[in-house]
């Protein structure tokens, strides 16, 4: 595990601080719209991508549940600018989680390139347990717990009907060797919110978890890491707010 325990232990007490005095909640971490070499050997460059707009982020309920519902019609025009956005990056493969809003995400990007999609459940969302179907509102108090205690080393804290970080972080670091194993150096991976910043923070090691409060990963954000499944990674660029209409 490449975890930082005590650096993120004392940034993720000053996040709960703050939120504590100046009431943080879930919708700053905002689940909902969004703002304005080898890959066997070598380093890699890793493009994860929050999905654009679904009708389950109009609902304003926590939905982790597979294949999850559509894109709404704002959604589908974000999918259409982010694959402009990403029209310079040198992708060489593309991975979604096997959740359909992730899918028609990368509908458009992977067309312009002309790559194949691969499907990869371990970039699925973290599931919600319990705590599946309640409002995106009360997430701090609830869904989010444990995922902000594995930011500070207990792995171990469990989401109620769900996984645990062990769990979490293993499946996701197994996705990403897969991606490894296919070659590929520089690939795009569509995945959903909570899943692309907790492992994000989990991982980096210059990870900043302050960012869950004030530069969340919304619709169509994404975050760029460097480095190798087995030698850890570097946050290179961490685009919160996109502007995808």
């Amino acid at each position: 595990m490449r975890i930082r325990s005590l650096r993120l232990s004392i940034a993720v007490m000053a996040v709960a601080a703050t939120t504590a005095t100046t009431g943080v909640a879930s919708a700053d971490i905002d689940f909902g719209s969004s703002g304005s070499g080898s890959g066997s050997s070598g380093e890699m460059v890793i493009t994860l991508v929050r999905h654009a707009e679904s009708l389950g982020n109009t609902s304003g309920l926590i939905d982790t549940k597979v294949p999850g519902p559509d894109l709404t019609a704002r959604g589908r025009t974000q999918a259409d600018n982010l694959a402009i956005q990403l029209a310079d990056k040198k992708f060489d493969c593309a991975f979604a989680s096997n959740m359909v809003r992730t899918e028609q995400t990368a509908a458009p990007t992977v067309a312009k390139r002309n790559l194949s999609l691969n499907i990869q459940p371990g970039f699925r969302e973290i599931e919600a347990g319990q705590y599946e179907g309640t409002p995106e509102s009360q997430a701090m108090s609830g869904y989010l717990q444990a995922p902000i205690k594995w930011l500070s080393g207990d792995l171990n804290a469990r989401i109620p009907g769900s996984i645990d970080g062990n769990e979490f972080d293993g499946r996701v670091d197994q996705a990403l060797l897969d991606v490894q194993r296919r070659d590929c150096a520089n690939p795009v991976i569509f995945s959903h919110a909570a899943t692309i910043m907790f492992w994000s923070m989990m991982n980096a090691d210059n990870a900043d978890p302050s960012k869950l409060g004030t530069d969340p990963i919304r619709n169509g954000g994404r975050v760029v890491l460097k480095g190798n499944p087995r030698k850890g990674w570097t946050i290179v660029e961490w685009v919160g707010h996109p502007d995808l209409g």
